[in-house]
């Protein structure tokens, strides 16, 4: 018997959204590692925030939507907010019930510059990585060292020499135009006006150059986990390698990538 396409939306629903994720999905265990490390910074919350006004979103919320946004490389707060609204494994995952609201992006933003300039985040992830430690699933012989370019938000006409004189007014004052032919630009001798920390830098012979920050990470070998990472300013080619020497004088041995060893 052919069913019939009914359109007619049901008022009420009978099931929470935990119901709705199936028993052995993976998220089902990153949560329960998540919740133990959240419980032990709960005394650090309780000291950020006031004991008085309008409460804000729960930080144990934020690190797990910060998580999410992270493990299913969602590019940006307002897509992640999106997400959030209608699918229901991220609200079980989150903490929302099925018809709570979402929270808007910018007070999303907001709230979550809090707990980044806190080094909370930091710390969770620290914790997270020495849970996994505790539990065997991190090996200290062998790692591997990487790094790429994290380009900066900073564009290649506000790479100007140190010394620059002051010129004639430009044609327009917000997008001036700037011609690079012939000038020998590096960073001993110019920086960005808007982003001074950001270097010059480019991935490989033939690549374009642009104003960037280093990003590295150590990974060890066993499982794949990620046990310590950070950003520096400049060319990336070298400091991979001083890591990896970081991680020899531990005793453990550390491979790099083809630009990195």
């Amino acid at each position: 018997m052919r069913g019939t396409d009914q359109q007619q939306n049901h008022i009420f629903s009978y099931l929470s959204p935990e119901n709705r994720v199936r028993k052995d999905h993976p998220l089902r265990a990153i949560r329960f590692m998540v919740d133990v490390v959240l419980a032990q910074l709960s005394p650090r919350f309780d000291r950020m925030y006031a004991t008085v006004g309008r409460p804000s979103i729960p930080p144990e919320k934020l690190l797990r939507a910060q998580l999410l946004q992270m493990l299913y490389t969602i590019r940006s707060e307002r897509l992640l907010m999106e997400e959030m609204d209608y699918n229901l494994l991220f609200r079980w995952f989150v903490g929302l019930n099925a018809d709570d609201e979402v929270w808007d992006p910018t007070t999303f933003t907001k709230n979550r510059d809090r707990l980044l300039q806190a080094d909370v985040a930091k710390e969770f992830l620290a914790r997270v990585v020495a849970q996994a430690s505790a539990r065997g699933l991190t090996s200290d012989e062998h790692f591997t060292v990487d790094g790429t370019l994290l380009e900066a938000w900073a564009g290649a006409k506000s790479f100007q020499a140190r010394d620059k004189k002051p010129g004639p007014p430009p044609d327009d004052p917000g997008n001036p135009t700037v011609d690079f032919h012939g000038e020998q630009r590096c960073n001993d001798t110019h920086e960005s006006t808007t982003d001074p920390e950001a270097q010059l830098a480019r991935k490989g012979p033939g690549k374009e150059s642009k104003l960037s920050y280093s990003g590295n990470l150590l990974v060890e070998n066993r499982n794949g986990l990620i046990v310590g990472g950070g950003s520096v300013p400049g060319q990336w080619q070298g400091r991979a390698r001083r890591g990896a020497g970081d991680v020899g004088e531990t005793g453990g041995n550390a491979a790099g990538d083809g630009r990195g060893r």
